[in-house]
C-alpha cells in the first residue's frame, strides 16, 4: 500500500493542510480506473462545445480543444481541495452567452465582451462564496423569476438548435437518431425496468449521452451525413502562448466598463442557474453518505463556490471559456455517485477516487490526438444532443417549480421564459421584475383598506 492513509470508519478521507483540505493520488485516495475509462469515453460531451466556439468566437479548432483541455484540468481543482462536486459548465445558458456576445461584431469585441462576463460571473461566485449569500439570488428571488430563466433557457436551447441554419439540420437523421436514443435511455419510462432487469441496458445506460453519440456518429458516418474522420496519431498540442497572447487580457487588453454593465443582467441569470445545480449536488452527496456510512463526504456550497470562482477568474484572464465554470455536471456526479454507493468500501475505497478519476481519464484522452481527431467531425452531434438534453431538463424544473403555485406565478414565468429567449437576459430579467411589482407584490395590506358606510353596515 505504500504511502496510502486509511481513514477510521465512518470519518473523512484524510487530507493535507487543514481547512485546504488537500488530497493526493497514491497517498490520501486510490487510483479508480473503472471511473477513468468512463471519463475518457465521455470525453466526447466537452469536445462538443468547440463547434460553438468556432462559430461565434472565430476559434481554430486546434486553439478550441486547448481552451477544453486546459479547463478540464482546472475541475480537479474541486476534488484536489476538498469539493467533492463533479464539476462543469453552466450549460443551461449557452444558448444566453451566445446570443449576448452576438450583440457585439465579431473578432476582438466579442473576445472582451466573453472576458467581462466570466469576470463577472467569478465576482459573483466570490461573494456568494465567502459571504454565504446565496439567500440573496436565490431563496429571495421571486418563483416566477426563477422558472422565467429556467423557460428562457430551455427555449433558447430547443430554438438554437432547430432554428433555420441549427445544429439539427445540418445532419437531421444523425441528430435526430441521437436524441431519440438518448431520450429513450435517459428519460424513458421503458427503460426504467430495463434497466433494473438487464445488467447489459444498464451498464450501457450508466454512460449517459456517450452510447448514443457513438451509434448516431456510425450511422452518420454510414449513410454519408458526416465525413470520414482524419486520423492523427500525435498528442495534442497546447499553444499557451498564442492563447495568451490572442486571447487574454495581456494580448486583447482589459474590457471597458460598459462591457462589465451590459454582462452584469447575464452574469446574475447565470448564477441563478448555476445555483440550482448547488443544491442537486447537495442532495446528491446526502444520499450518498446515507448509503456509504463508512465514509463522510462533506460539501461544502462556499466552499464549491469559492472554487468555481478561481476556474472563472483563470478562464477570464488566460482564456475566456464560452461555457463558463459551474458548480456541477450533473451526469458526470450521477455515474460517480451510482457507482460508489454500489460498491462496499472493499471495492470501491473512497469516493474521493472516483471523483477525481473521472476527470484525469477525461483529460488525458483529449490529449490523445487519435482519439480528438476520430470524434472531431461529430462534434455537432455532441453539441445538439447536449443542447436538446439541457432544454428538456431546463423546461421540466422550471415545471416542477411552479408546480405548487398559481396562473399568476405560472403566466410571468411563461413571458419572462419567451422574453429572455428572444431578447437577452437583460430584457428577460427587466420584464420580470416589473411584472413582479406591478402583479405579484402586493403593496397594500387587504385589511388596511378602509370600508365605506355601506360595507360597515354589512357587516
Amino acid at each position: 500500500m505504500g504511502l496510502y492513509k486509511k481513514r477510521k470508519d465512518g470519518s473523512e478521507q484524510p487530507y493535507i493542510l487543514g481547512p485546504l483540505k488537500l488530497r493526493l493520488p497514491f497517498i490520501h485516495y486510490k487510483m479508480e480506473y473503472p471511473d477513468w475509462l468512463q471519463g475518457a469515453i465521455l470525453c466526447v460531451v466537452p469536445m462538443s462545445i468547440t463547434a460553438v466556439m468556432m462559430d461565434t468566437l472565430g476559434i481554430p479548432f486546434e486553439l478550441a480543444i486547448a481552451f477544453v483541455i486546459i479547463n478540464n484540468f482546472l475541475y480537479l481543482l474541486h476534488t484536489h481541495f476538498g469539493d467533492p462536486s463533479i464539476a462543469g459548465w453552466i450549460t443551461a445558458g449557452i444558448p444566453l452567452y451566445v446570443g449576448f456576445l452576438a450583440g457585439f461584431p465579431e473578432g476582438e469585441a466579442r473576445i472582451l465582451a466573453l472576458i467581462a462576463l466570466q469576470l463577472t460571473v467569478a465576482v459573483i461566485f466570490l461573494c456568494m462564496g465567502i459571504f454565504k449569500g446565496a439567500d440573496l439570488l436565490v431563496k429571495r428571488v421571486p418563483t416566477s423569476l426563477k422558472a422565467g430563466i429556467l423557460l428562457g433557457a430551455g427555449f433558447a436551447a430547443l430554438y438554437g438548435e432547430f432554428a433555420d441554419g441549427g445544429r439539427v439540420w445540418t445532419m437531421p437523421i444523425t441528430i435526430l437518431l441521437g436524441a431519440a436514443l438518448g431520450f429513450f435511455m435517459m428519460f424513458s419510462k421503458t427503460a426504467a425496468p430495463l434497466r433494473e432487469r438487464y445488467p447489459f441496458f444498464r451498464y450501457v445506460a450508466q454512460f449517459g449521452i456517450a452510447i448514443p453519440f457513438a451509434l448516431a456518429y456510425l450511422f452518420g458516418i454510414i449513410i454519408g451525413e458526416v465525413g470520414m474522420p482524419q486520423i492523427s496519431w500525435s498528442i495534442v498540442a497546447l499553444p499557451i502562448g498564442e492563447i495568451v497572447s490572442t486571447y487574454s487580457i495581456f494580448g486583447v487588453g482589459f474590457p471597458p466598463l460598459g462591457y462589465f454593465l451590459q454582462a452584469l443582467p447575464l452574469a446574475i441569470a447565470a448564477y441563478i442557474i448555476a445555483f440550482g445545480d448547488v443544491l442537486v449536488a447537495s442532495s446528491l452527496l446526502k444520499n450518498a453518505d446515507e448509503v456509504r456510512k463508512d465514509e463522510k463526504v462533506i460539501f461544502s456550497p462556499a466552499r464549491n463556490s469559492i472554487i468555481v470562482s478561481i476556474r472563472n477568474f483563470i478562464s477570464g484572464v488566460f482564456m475566456p471559456f464560452l461555457p463558463l465554470s459551474g458548480p456541477q455536471w450533473t451526469g458526470g456526479q450521477a455515474l460517480v455517485l451510482n457507482r460508489y454507493m454500489n460498491n462496499s468500501r472493499k471495492q470501491v475505497d473512497s469516493y474521493w477516487g472516483g471523483a477525481t478519476g473521472i476527470y484525469w481519464g477525461m483529460s488525458i484522452a483529449l490529449l490523445l490526438g487519435p482519439l480528438v481527431t476520430l470524434f472531431q467531425p461529430g462534434i455537432n452531434i455532441g453539441m445538439a444532443l447536449t443542447m436538446l438534453i439541457q432544454g428538456y431538463l431546463c423546461g421540466y424544473l422550471a415545471m416542477e417549480i411552479l408546480k405548487e403555485k398559481g396562473t399568476l406565478e405560472k403566466g410571468i414565468a411563461i413571458i419572462i421564459g419567451a422574453v429572455l429567449a428572444t431578447q437577452g437576459a437583460a430584457w428577460g430579467l427587466g420584464v420580470g421584475i416589473v411584472l413582479w411589482l406591478i402583479l405579484e407584490k402586493q403593496w397594500v395590506n387587504k385589511k388596511s383598506i378602509p370600508q365605506t358606510e355601506d360595507e360597515s353596515k354589512s357587516v
